[in-house]
This record gives structure tokens, sequence and C-alpha cells, in this order.
């Protein structure tokens, strides 16, 4: 299995045109914050001691069919051609449960929403990521973002949809990632599927620091199981 993961990792980082991971895009016209969330009380988790860090991507052909609820996310994420997007990055605990909507913060403001658009392609999730996880650890939004972008926008995307499906299984979207990123390791890449084993999001762990990690809780869906593909609009991804 090394071998064979190690061959697909060599293959998928050959020389070609990278997939930049925050991609110029065609923002909407009536782009616009989002209205401020209500978190449900028992989402409400402060005073916990950030141990690590999880940027987490989605793939959003599959966030589209079972996630992405609300009326931007359907409207802009869900009506073009996205690949891996970017969901949020979380401060987490050492165990559950872990900050959630810290403190209250207000409404993001245009700005913010329209250079973070590309990468989150929806207002409604840029402001609860602000709301449920940057008010954990940042001050201010433009903190916030610009950390997660930053970390986002240092990874190149691997053409996922290029692997054929009999050989899609979490431990090649792990040597995927790993291809085009040499400098990440297995062990700090969580691979994550539904219930019937559809990719839905691949997360990064970062120390205290932002250095790539080891996943403390693990890795996720084991390296030799089978994942399925949702497809994207475009096939380019």
């Amino acid at each position: 299995m090394r071998l064979s993961l190690l061959a697909l990792a060599a293959a998928l980082s050959a020389p070609s045109p990278p997939a930049l991971a925050a991609p110029a895009c065609v923002r909407p016209g009536d782009l616009a914050p989002a209205p401020v969330v209500v978190p449900p009380a028992g989402e409400v988790v402060s005073g916990v001691t950030i141990a690590y860090y999880l940027l987490s991507l989605n793939w959003t052909p599959q966030w589209c069919r079972t996630m992405g609820v609300g009326a931007t996310a359907q409207k802009m994420e869900c009506a073009a051609a996205f690949g891996f997007t970017l969901h949020g990055l979380w401060p987490n605990g050492v165990a559950k449960p872990y900050p959630r909507f810290c403190r209250a913060v207000g409404a993001l403001n245009a700005s913010a929403v329209i250079e973070m658009y590309c990468r989150t392609p929806s207002p409604e999730l840029l402001q609860h990521e602000w709301q449920a996880h940057g008010s954990c650890g940042w001050s201010d939004p433009r903190a916030y973002f610009g950390r997660a972008a930053k970390l986002y926008d240092r990874l190149v995307m691997p053409k996922i949809e290029t692997i054929a499906p009999a050989a899609l299984t979490a431990g090649a979207v792990r040597a995927a990632f790993i291809g085009r990123n040499p400098w990440l390791r297995a062990d700090e890449i969580y691979v994550q599927t539904t219930r019937s084993q559809a990719l839905s999001e691949v997360r990064l762990c970062y120390d205290l620091k932002f250095d790539p990690a080891a996943c403390p809780g693990g890795t996720g869906v084991p390296d030799g199981v089978h994942v399925r593909l949702a497809p994207s609009r475009s096939g380019a991804f």
C-alpha cells in the first residue's frame, strides 16, 4: 500500500500547470454580507485552551448536496464550478467540546466578504465561520481571515477528479495532497466522508505556531477505504 501511495503521489506531482488554491472567480454583482448568526445555546463553548488548529477544506460538490444550506450557498457556491474551497480555520482544544461562539461579534463588512469570496464562496458561511471560530482566537475579522487565507493560499490543490474511481481511497486523497504539497505528511491530513463514503472534507492540522502538525485525534478515514467523489460542475478539479 505504501509503495502504491508513493507512486500515486509521484504521478500527481509531475510537472503541470498548478491549480491555484485561491483561483480567480466571478464574484456576483449583488455580493453582500450575510446577517449575524444567532448561535444555538448548546453550541456556545468558551474558556477552552487552544491546543491546535484545523484548516478545513470542503469538497464543494458534496457540500452542496448535503451541507450547503442557506440562500447564498445555493445561489453562489452551489451554482458555480468549484472544487476544494475553504470551509474555515478552527481553533481546537485537546478534546471535545471544542470552542465555538466564544464571544459576541458583529456582522462582516463588505470588503471582507469580497476579499474571501473566491476562497469561501458563501457570505453566510463566512459570517458563520467568523462567529463560530474566529471569535475564539482573533480580535477582528481581518486577522482571522488573513491567517486562514495565508494557510489556504499556500496549498496547491490536487486534481482529485483525475484519479480513477476504482483507485480513489482515503490514502489516495492524502497522497494527492502530498504530491502537490510535499511539505505535508500523511498524519497531518484528516479525511472525512459521509456515511455513504462520499468525500466531504479534507482537514489539515497545525500547531500553535501554524506549522503543519500531526492531527491529535487521528486522521479520519483509513487509507485503504474507498471513497466516492461527487463530480464538480466542470470536471476540472
